[in-house]
């Protein structure tokens, strides 16, 4: 007997957090008024030289080329934290693709379900609160940036079909946007869900 690899749809249940702050839009405006109050206040034509403006120009224009920079810098970052996130959404969703077997039989897949019992239990931060022919469920998380794991045993035939999903509080804000918490979810969920079927094959070998 021999167990086969399908893909299964991704799945997830993640609780909302709240986004990192962005840079405030209303701060260019209030350093121009700024700037404008020590140009009246240097300068006044009644008793000052255009002479005396020389210094206050140097100042606005340095002013602005530190903003245009820091505008360049924050859009540099922003394009970047994209680019990985979208690299990570796409880590995932190959994971959850490889978190999903079929067994050939009732004798192989009960074999399989009690290792999968074992290996949800291991990589999961709360205890399992269900267990039954089904379905192999873990309390939710309390603590934000915890994963945790469960599994579905779906009849296919003379045998089924097992996946393993996970949730991560902390993972994902509004929208799906990326959460506070998502890049320490995605180490703990990528590498348990990859090692799912080699951990059965290897332990259903040895049986």
């Amino acid at each position: 007997m021999s167990l086969s690899d399908v893909t299964e749809p991704r799945k997830h249940n993640e609780s909302n957090a709240g986004s990192e702050g962005h840079h405030r839009a209303g701060s260019f405006p209030m350093v121009v008024l700024n700037l404008r109050a020590r140009v009246e206040g240097v300068y006044n034509p009644h008793r000052n030289s255009p002479s005396d403006l020389e210094p206050v120009k140097t100042t606005i224009a340095i002013a602005f080329a530190a903003l245009a920079l820091s505008g360049c810098m924050s859009a540099e970052k922003q394009e970047a934290e994209a680019r990985d996130f979208t690299r990570s959404e796409s880590l995932l969703d190959t994971a959850q693709s490889n978190a999903a077997i079929a067994c050939a039989d009732q004798t192989q897949c009960d074999r399989a379900w009690s290792l999968t019992k074992d290996y949800v239990a291991a990589h999961s931060s709360t205890s399992i609160v269900r267990a039954d022919a089904a379905a192999i469920e873990t309390d939710v998380p309390s603590r934000s940036g915890h994963a945790v794991f469960s599994a579905t045993r779906v009849a296919k035939g003379s045998g089924a079909t097992i996946t393993l999903y996970a949730q991560c509080r902390g993972m994902y804000g509004p929208d799906r946007a990326m959460g506070s918490d998502y890049d320490d979810c995605v180490k703990q969920i990528a590498p348990a869900q990859n090692g799912f079927v080699p951990f059965l094959r290897q332990h259903l070998s040895s049986q």
